[in-house]
């Protein structure tokens, strides 16, 4: 297991062994959406925000 720091508020999240690049985490301080952006070393972002669709 690993620690990040949110990048809104800079709550320390603690990652499980089990954790994926590419994987949505929410920081339960603020509950913004993160993305798993590495894990050697373990890093965040923000992730992206999902477009909607209208049905255009």
């Amino acid at each position: 297991m690993s620690n990040v720091n949110c990048t809104e508020c800079e709550a320390e999240i603690t990652l499980e062994a089990n954790t994926e690049v590419g994987e949505i985490i929410v920081c339960p301080d603020c509950g913004v959406d993160l993305e798993i952006i590495s894990l050697n070393p373990a890093k965040v972002e923000l992730a992206p925000m999902e477009q909607e669709d209208w049905g255009e």
